[in-house]
């Protein structure tokens, strides 16, 4: 992970600047524990816990002013008020539609070729997602979706649905009980009704965030659901709800986002699951070809 300098966040590449969450966790270990403090609570509330005064920030994380100051400075900016800045940068970002992501990346055309500024952004992409993946969390969702014992539902919204296609295509081969919800949010109370403590709801989130996939999770853990969350790395609302979160870093030069490192981490869990299940899934793997033999569905 990129560390800041003295003049706040450094670019990473084409795809934008550390941020705040990214510097915390970069520096979490040489805080001292009132500075932790405070930055637990701005992790719990963010970013609006950072967003206030210097003064009430510090009174609501009960730590006192000159301890934010510090710790601000660690992370690598001149003062509060630069540090509010980088927040509030990630506040217009995470709000930003196509046509203002492609204005932003027109501003400042490099002059090298479109596919080598592509391959440099998705490059930093996946290389900033693997480095913000908890080994310990991976392991614990794995054992989530492996668990057949749960019925595993997938859902996405108007463009990250494609990712819980593909989710569920891997998944219902690799694993029973498991259910494909619907784009349409209409249908979504039914599937709602059957849902059973215990079971889990992967679901994807991406800028800009859905406000019916909020309430989907809202409305799922108050059932006792276990929401895996896969979001970009400014974090869905969705969040708050989930057991685990999974950010993944998109940006790249066009008005669009990238799911090259959100396919990166998915494929990783299709993977895990595989092989925590390997006996099972062996066998529906034999399963299923003898029915695609049988179907005549692919060419010999």
């Amino acid at each position: 992970m990129n560390l800041p300098s003295p003049e706040g966040p450094q670019p990473r590449g084409q795809t934008g600047r550390q941020t705040v969450r990214e510097a915390i966790r970069a520096h979490y270990a040489a805080l001292t524990q009132s500075e932790r403090k405070f930055a637990q609570a701005l992790l719990d509330n963010y970013p609006a816990a950072g967003l206030t005064s210097i003064t009430i920030a510090a009174a609501n994380a009960e730590v006192s002013t000159p301890t934010l100051a510090r710790l601000v400075q660690k992370l690598g900016f001149k003062g509060y008020p630069q540090f509010q800045q980088a927040l509030l940068a990630e506040l217009e970002a995470k709000a930003s539609g196509p046509t203002q992501r492609r204005d932003r990346w027109a501003s400042d055309v490099p002059e090298s070729h479109l596919l080598n500024r592509f391959a440099t952004a998705i490059g930093d992409n996946i290389q900033q997602t693997l480095a913000n993946v908890d080994s310990a969390q991976f392991d614990s969702a794995t054992q989530l979706l492996a668990d057949t014992d749960r019925r595993l539902y997938v859902v996405g919204g108007r463009i990250s649905r494609a990712l819980a296609d593909y989710a569920f295509t891997h998944f219902q081969a690799v694993r029973r009980r498991i259910t494909h919800m619907t784009s349409s949010s209409a249908t979504w109370p039914h599937y709602v009704l059957d849902m059973e403590e215990g079971d889990v709801l992967l679901l994807f989130d991406m800028r800009r965030y859905e406000t019916n996939l909020l309430r989907l999770a809202e409305l799922a853990t108050a059932r006792g659901v276990r929401v895996i969350l896969i979001t970009d790395q400014w974090a869905s609302p969705a969040a708050t709800h989930a057991a685990h979160t999974f950010h993944c870093w998109t940006q790249i030069p066009s008005a669009w986002d990238s799911n090259t490192s959100t396919m990166m981490l998915l494929e990783a869990l299709i993977a895990a699951v595989q092989e925590a299940n390997w006996p099972e899934t062996r066998e529906r793997y034999e399963r299923l070809d003898s029915i695609f033999d049988a179907a005549r569905l692919f060419e010999k």
